[in-house]
C-alpha cells in the first residue's frame, strides 16, 4: 500500500452517512490511515439574499464535531474535519485529490437526488476509488466480488479487488456476464454452435482477466463465474448478495466514452448489495 493519504467520507449525519462514516473509520484503522470527515454546504445558499448562510455553516461545523466525537469514542483512528462550500459533487470530487479513497453513504440526504445519479456524479469526477456504503448488516459476510468485461477499467478493478481480497484473506469471485444469442439460434439465423463459440471466446476473456493473480497472490483463492443468462447488473448483485465487498470499474467497453461511468456501475448502485467500490484507472497503486 503506497498511498498514505487519508480516507475521506462525506456525512450529513443521516443513518446512511453514519453507516458510511463507521465503515470508513474501520477501514482507515485497518489501513493505518487518518480519516477526514467532510460536509458540503450547497453553494445555492451563498448568494447575498440568503443571510442565513452563516447559520448553515455553523450547523455544518457542529455536525462534523458531533460525528468526529462519535468516531473518536469508537476507534483510535486520527480524525479531522473539513467543511466544504460549493456543489456537492464538484466539492467532493475536488477534495478527492487529497484522499486515497472517498466514501459516501447510500441515499445520504445531503447528496441530493437519487443515490445512483449523485453517487455516479461523484464517482465520475473523483480521482480515487469511491466507496458507496449502504445500511446492510455486514455481520458474517465474506468474499470480494468483481465484475469484468475485458476493458482496461475492469482490469484495474480486478487488480484492486485481488489486493483487497488477499489482504483480508477473502475469496475473490470474478464475474463475467454476457448473454448468449439464443433468440438468433432459435430463429435459425445463426448456427447452433455459435453460442458455444462465443462462450469459449468469453472464457478466454475471463482467463485473461485473472492472469497473473496466482503469481502475485499465491494464497488467494479465485473463483471464476461466466454468467450467460443474467445481465451484468443482475449477475453482480446476485453474486455479491452475501459478499463483504463488490468492486466495479468506472466504465466498461459497452459504454460511450462521453459517459463518465458505465451502465453496469449505475445499475449496481441502484440495487446496492453490499459496500461497493468504483475504481478509477490509476497510473500506480492507490489501494486504501
Amino acid at each position: 500500500m503506497t498511498s498514505r493519504k487519508p480516507i475521506a467520507v462525506a456525512t450529513d449525519d443521516s443513518p446512511q452517512s453514519q453507516a458510511a462514516v463507521l465503515w470508513a473509520a474501520r477501514r482507515a484503522e485497518k489501513a493505518g490511515l487518518p480519516l477526514v470527515l467532510l460536509h458540503v454546504v450547497d453553494d445555492r445558499w451563498v448568494a447575498e439574499p440568503y443571510p442565513w448562510f452563516g447559520v448553515l455553516e455553523e450547523a455544518g461545523d457542529q455536525l462534523l464535531k458531533t460525528a468526529a466525537g462519535r468516531i473518536r469514542g469508537a476507534t483510535p483512528v486520527p480524525v479531522t474535519t473539513r467543511l466544504l462550500t460549493g456543489s456537492v459533487g464538484g466539492s467532493l470530487a475536488k477534495y478527492s485529490r487529497k484522499a486515497s479513497m472517498l466514501v459516501i453513504g447510500s441515499g445520504s440526504g445531503h447528496l441530493g437526488g437519487t443515490l445512483a445519479d449523485r453517487a455516479l456524479q461523484v464517482a465520475a469526477s473523483a480521482k480515487v476509488p469511491v466507496a458507496v456504503v449502504g445500511t446492510q448488516d455486514l455481520a458474517g459476510r465474506s468474499g470480494v466480488v468483481v465484475g469484468i468485461d475485458g476493458s482496461a477499467e475492469s482490469t484495474q478493478a480486478v487488480a484492486y479487488a485481488a489486493a483487497e481480497a488477499d489482504r483480508e484473506g477473502d475469496e475473490l469471485t470474478v464475474v463475467y456476464a454476457i448473454r448468449m444469442p439464443d433468440p438468433l439460434t432459435d430463429a435459425g439465423l445463426a448456427p447452433a454452435s455459435l453460442s458455444d463459440l462465443i462462450s469459449e471466446e468469453e472464457r478466454v476473456v475471463l482467463s485473461e482477466a485473472v492472469a497473473g493473480l496466482e503469481e502475485d497472490y499465491p494464497d488467494l483463492k479465485v473463483r471464476r463465474v461466466l454468467e450467460t443468462e443474467l445481465d451484468p447488473v443482475d449477475a453482480l448483485v446476485q453474486a455479491a448478495g452475501r459478499a463483504r465487498m463488490l468492486v466495479v470499474g468506472s466504465r466498461g467497453r459497452g459504454g460511450f466514452k462521453r459517459l463518465m461511468l458505465g451502465s453496469t456501475a449505475h445499475g449496481v448502485l441502484k440495487h446496492l448489495p453490499c459496500p461497493t467500490i468504483i475504481t478509477r484507472i490509476q497510473s500506480g497503486k492507490n489501494l486504501a
